[in-house]
């Protein structure tokens, strides 16, 4: 019966260590393995709104609730606006001009292109700050208090 509790024992430290060494090896191949990586350029700002991983998970949904209270409530912040996102990810090109979302370089293609995933936010929204100017007109004509002019996918 010792015997038996022993070598059960014996197993089951084998197996741990051999899992340990698998698990070890596996991530040290993954990491020479040739995939390429997303690069992800650093925000301008000190620190995001959030938590990075938070961010990667869920921006989009933080996306839509910010834009439902926009539309749908009329409430602006700065906090979760697509415009802060640009104005801190802007990426600058040789001429040091902001890359629009049709240059691969740009922030939120970085990670879209990897995982083959759409923007469709640059369909309506500009893709690179502009200089704000609160008197500018939207779209439809109508002017809202402390909004910025948004131009299509530039």
């Amino acid at each position: 019966m010792i015997v038996r509790r022993t070598a059960t024992r014996m197993i089951a430290v084998a197996l741990v260590f051999i899992t340990g060494f698998a698990t070890a090896a596996l991530a040290a191949e993954a990491e020479n393995s040739g995939v390429p990586m997303p690069v992800i350029p650093a925000g301008m700002g000190d620190s995001c709104v959030e938590d990075t991983d938070f961010m990667r998970r869920n921006h989009m949904d933080m996306l839509k609730h910010q834009r439902d209270e926009t539309t749908l409530r009329g409430v602006r912040t700065k906090q979760y606006s697509l415009v802060e996102c640009i104005n801190c990810h802007v990426i600058n090109g040789s001429g040091m001009e902001a890359v629009s979302a049709s240059d691969p370089r740009h922030f939120c293609r970085s990670c879209h292109d990897y995982a083959a995933v759409n923007i469709d936010c640059f369909q309506c929204h500009a893709s690179r700050p502009e200089a704000e100017d609160p008197t500018a007109e939207n779209s439809t004509g109508f002017t809202p208090t402390g909004a910025t002019r948004t131009s299509g996918g530039r």
